[in-house]
């Protein structure tokens, strides 16, 4: 007679194993240990041989006759449904030891080797929020076009169009990495790039008139705010040095002061440069200091010269000031999407082209570029480092007057 449920709940295990038998050879063996199994007997290629189907009650005596079924319908082909689950376990054996996100992770390894920490860090971040919850665990030789797909629209349909594009150019390093590694066959990422949305160049905000930038310095600094961040956001006006930088000066990086040639030495470590340039010491920048410059970072040690940073945060000092309190100021002030900390880069290199497009000096370009830290390649460290000082000088202290006039 053919099994019913209520016959497999009321099996209960014995001194030694035994079985309920269903129709068409399949049965359920109760083992001494209590655990349940169904098995399908069959023959192949003359021989007698069993199919473990799986476990009761997570398959249920339902889904064992139709799993019977497929097999037996395998065995009329000519397929031996045991070779076929053995294959499957393999298959799935292989592809854990190969998803997509141990490869990848193996992938980030290897890269961060030549990286910036942090952005090797913000790739990491990236494929942990927004990759390996979608299809971390498959197996990479599995991983389709649709999958790698619909995990960027979700990054799109937060709005991030530019981020979505990122995420997709790192999916795809990945399996470029794991095919040179013969993990993987092909880059599905590849194939949907045209597939996203177009990103939207986005320009960091930035005033270009010197009147303006005067008036957006005094608004800034008529506020009621930490005296640090002002003296920071006076500094970043008047050097042009990118945000980071400026936030993580540290008191030993100023030299001659009180002397003719005040400069502000900036290891290489903190510059925005490849792993193995931030290594090497030659790559240092030196910035020379105008007056104005020099009285800002004079007030700034005027509290605590032995501390280690120039800008502390809140809190006795032991953190500098964060990256967002600059910004946070300046949109306080009235400058929400019309000047960011990093648009005086831009500020100060259009209003100082202008002026030497205005006073034919040609040379002052490559200077002023200079000044941006803008490295060409194949330039030696130490003329990218010391290069037209005394006329590097001479432009910062006319920015500095232009903008902080006494």
């Amino acid at each position: 007679m053919a099994l019913t449920d209520a016959a497999c709940k009321k099996a209960l295990p014995r001194d030694r194993d035994w079985k309920l038998s269903d129709g068409g050879s399949l049965f359920l063996l109760i083992k001494a240990t209590g655990t349940k199994s169904w098995r399908w007997k069959f023959r192949f290629g003359g021989k007698e041989k069993q199919l473990t189907i799986g476990l009761y009650p997570d398959v249920s005596l339902a889904q064992a006759r139709l799993a019977r079924d497929a097999a037996r319908a395998q065995v009329a082909q000519g397929i031996d449904p045991t070779v076929v689950r053995k294959q499957a376990k393999a298959r799935a054996f292989e592809a854990s030891l190969h998803s997509f996100e141990k490869v990848a992770r193996a992938w980030h390894a290897s890269r961060s080797e030549t990286l910036a920490p942090r952005y090797a860090g913000q790739i990491l971040q990236r494929l942990e929020a927004d990759i390996f919850p979608q299809f971390g665990s498959v197996g990479i030789r599995d991983v389709t076009a649709s999958m790698v797909l619909a995990a960027i629209r979700k990054v799109e349909a937060r709005g991030s169009k530019e981020m979505a594009h990122r995420v997709r150019l790192h999916v795809s390093d990945i399996f470029v990495w794991a095919i040179a590694s013969e993990l993987a066959d092909n880059d599905p990422a590849a194939i949907i790039q045209k597939a996203l949305a177009k990103r939207t160049k986005q320009l960091r905000p930035a005033l270009t008139k010197i009147e303006d930038a005067r008036a957006m310095l005094a608004a800034s600094e008529a506020m009621s705010s930490w005296r640090y961040t002002l003296l920071a956001s006076q500094l970043m006006a008047l050097t042009a040095a990118r945000p980071g930088v400026v936030r993580l000066a540290e008191p030993r990086e100023f030299e001659d002061l009180d002397g003719p040639n005040p400069v502000w030495r900036i290891p290489a470590a903190k510059m925005k440069l490849t792993r193995e340039r931030k290594e090497d010491v030659t790559f240092e920048f030196v910035i020379p200091l105008s007056l104005q410059a020099v009285r800002v970072v004079k007030s700034a040690l005027a509290g605590n010269p032995r501390r280690r940073w120039l800008f502390p945060g809140y809190g006795g000092g032991h953190q500098p000031i964060s990256e967002s309190t600059i910004s946070k100021h300046y949109r306080e002030a009235g400058y929400r999407d019309r000047h960011v900390p990093h648009g005086w880069r831009a500020t100060f290199s259009t209003i100082m082209n202008e002026l030497a497009a205005i006073e034919d000096r040609e040379r002052d370009r490559e200077i002023i570029e200079l000044m941006l830290a803008h490295i060409k390649e194949g330039v030696e460290a130490s003329y990218n480092r010391a290069a037209y000082l005394p006329r590097r000088r001479e432009l910062a202290q006319a920015w500095a007057d232009m903008l902080m006039p006494d």
